[in-house]
């Protein structure tokens, strides 16, 4: 650390920053790949129902703090020689720390998407349009098959008619939902 003694106080304190946030934010991404940056498991002193909503993304955490100052101190350090306007220099730092954190809410938001619930629910087949596998006989006397797309997937699912027969290959769009695994469906 002697290196450091012969500095400028100012590029010491962004040296003093820059050192320990690099070694957390080391430790950080290598507990984060092994896994055990994981909550699963732990049991809190309260109890807080958020299952289905959408919580907020926290914006004062260990996690950003330390990407705010990485960003910070490093892009100090860098354009120090470069900059000659300390101000100038203290403002570009923020900015790029500012940036570091933005970049990790966007690469958050992306890994979310991934974890995207694709469950399949006949309520999602409503008011899509398809066609008629094994004609359907009519007045809900009995069933017969669709085929559908529902969120990007073809799906063969049971149906019934309120109306007249619907015969094979016609065009049908779905009105409602019987039961747990029967549609509803209209010829148009």
């Amino acid at each position: 650390m002697e290196f450091l003694a012969e500095m400028e106080p100012s590029l010491r304190a962004l040296w003093y920053i820059a050192l320990p946030v690099s070694f957390i934010f080391l430790l950080q991404t290598i507990l984060t790949f092994i896994g055990s940056d994981s909550t699963e498991g732990l049991n809190a002193d309260f109890d807080g129902n958020l299952e289905g909503t959408e919580a907020p993304m926290q914006v004062f955490t260990l996690r950003n703090l330390i990407n705010f100052l990485l960003g910070f101190s490093w892009t100090g350090i860098t354009f120090y020689d470069s900059i000659d306007s300390y101000i100038l220099l203290i403002i570009l730092s923020t900015l790029v720390g500012l940036g570091f954190v933005w970049i990790f809410f966007f690469i958050i938001k992306q890994i979310q998407k991934l974890a995207e619930d694709n469950t399949f629910q006949l309520e999602h087949a409503l008011q899509k349009t398809g066609t008629v596998y094994l004609s359907i006989p009519e007045h809900k006397q009995g069933v017969g098959k669709i085929a559908i797309s529902v969120k990007g997937s073809q799906k063969e699912l049971s149906a019934v008619s309120l109306g007249d027969r619907i015969e094979t290959g016609s065009a049908i769009k779905v009105i409602g939902v019987e039961g747990s695994n029967l549609l509803i469906v209209e010829k148009i």
